[in-house]
């Protein structure tokens, strides 16, 4: 585009700028003056917003919003996820799970293996609540196997994130097969076929090359809470652990049913709905944990509510730091950064899958967040692709999800997740998040661009 068009301001550039000066400002407090995330963001979250001039009390307003909004979506899951994780260690159901698993998977086969299971696990849930699943679960398991951390934990996250980027009934790919009226099954279909060599790239193979390069031991606090402690009168069996770690799954899968084979105002599909709800389907997880994994197994009330109430000590520091990440957002949004890539797109002259993807590469480095990226790529390119076949518009919806992954950094939440909960510096958490985000974010424009080859 060019700057000097009418459209294009003084201020763009300067919020530009801004972006670039409060995200380096952020990674040299934490690298380098060794200052808390919390801290770091918060500051320069004002560098950003004063930098752009807002005033300081609409910087410390959006700030309050963007993370206050975050934790109040976010931060109960995590919450209760370190309720149910914390209850399958002490009971026993984690070992059970995990030693199941290693029968089965020993040696090279267990990354793939976890792939798989994330990918399972990852399809009908939010990547924040697929995590505070499966990270007990990758504990024990690497604990159990003597493999390191990372080989066990990338392919987990790999499977997760893939499928949150590129597969409904996710957020992100509904809101741009929505907007570009695209067809769902179509989507669905062409969104596995990317899905799976993105998996296989970034979580097993990945995983393997990373685990030789970069040793990363499991956190002390969290392996603590993640550890069995407690001799009880039996141990849960591997059907019933299984269950309840599947529980919020099965519920949530119940909304996707409802939405396909249900009139909307049924009650049933009501019901379903309400279940689906993350918040509910994990809060009903943890009732049926304390049930069948705590009381019914012989620990006492006390002990189990002892159990429920340590959990939270450990999540405090990343609740503070995802919050922080989301006042950030909050602020770049208010800003107006979303315009300012927006009149960058509007200006560029490429096919329709690289332009999406670039659109919702620059939205997600600039705001941290998919939703806003993919929102606002698909609301850009809607009017553009008008007239496209079905199977085009659904590669240009994936080639919007692909993007909106790319590099996520500083401002992202889950970036501040991965190093919390695997105990990580900085530079590791560049290493094993946003490389690894990277390489879906590639490897699914590569699959747009030869899948739009193929089939135009």
């Amino acid at each position: 585009m060019d700057p000097t068009s009418a459209t294009w301001l003084a201020h763009d550039t300067q919020l530009l700028l801004c972006c670039l000066a409060a995200i380096a400002c952020i990674v040299v407090l934490i690298s380098i003056t060794k200052l808390p995330p919390f801290l770091s963001i918060l500051i320069g979250t004002f560098v950003a917003g004063l930098g752009a001039a807002l005033p300081p009390e609409a910087v410390a307003k959006a700030f309050a919003k963007g993370a206050g909004s975050l934790l109040g979506e976010a931060g109960m899951i995590i919450a209760l996820g370190a309720m149910l994780g914390a209850l399958m260690a002490e009971s026993g159901a984690a070992d059970r799970i995990a030693s199941t698993l290693l029968r089965h998977a020993k040696g090279k086969a267990l990354p793939w293996v976890m792939a798989l299971v994330a990918m399972v696990i990852g399809l009908p849930l939010f990547f924040e609540v697929g995590l505070v699943l499966m990270v007990p679960v990758i504990f024990v398991i690497a604990r159990q196997s003597g493999q390191p951390l990372l080989k066990v934990a990338i392919p987990a996250l790999a499977g997760m994130t893939t499928l949150h980027a590129l597969m409904p009934p996710h957020p992100g790919p509904l809101i741009a097969v929505g907007a570009l009226q695209a067809d769902l099954g179509t989507t669905m279909l062409l969104g596995l076929c990317i899905a799976v060599p993105a998996v296989i790239l970034a979580g097993p193979l990945y995983g393997i090359w990373l685990s030789k390069r970069m040793d990363v031991q499991e956190p002390a606090e969290l392996g603590a809470l993640f550890t069995a402690k407690t001799n009880t009168r039996r141990q849960p069996s591997f059907v019933m652990s299984l269950l309840i770690i599947l529980l919020p799954v099965l519920l949530m899968l119940g909304s996707t049913l409802a939405k396909v084979a249900m009139a909307p105002q049924s009650s049933l599909a009501l019901t379903l709905r309400f279940l689906s709800e993350p918040l509910i389907a994990l809060g009903l997880a943890v009732i049926a944990a304390v049930i069948c994994l705590g009381w019914s197994i012989g620990m006492a009330r006390d002990q189990v509510g002892s159990v429920l109430r340590k959990s939270l000590a450990p999540i405090a520091v990343l609740l503070l730091t995802i919050g922080a990440g989301g006042g950030l957002k909050q602020t770049l949004l208010e800003a107006g950064v979303s315009d300012t890539i927006s009149k960058v797109a509007s200006g560029a002259h490429l096919s329709y899958v690289l332009l999406a993807w670039l659109i919702a590469v620059a939205l997600r480095q600039a705001t941290g967040s998919a939703t806003v990226a993919t929102t606002t790529t698909a609301g850009i390119l809607a009017p553009l692709t008008v007239g496209l076949a079905s199977t085009q518009s659904s590669l240009v919806a994936l080639a919007i999800g692909a993007g909106s992954v790319f590099f996520c950094h500083v401002n992202d939440a889950g970036f501040w997740m991965v190093r919390e909960y695997f105990g990580l510096q900085l530079k590791q958490t560049l290493w094993v998040w946003s490389v690894l985000q990277t390489i879906v974010s590639v490897v699914g424009l590569i699959g747009t661009l030869l899948l739009w080859q193929w089939l135009s």
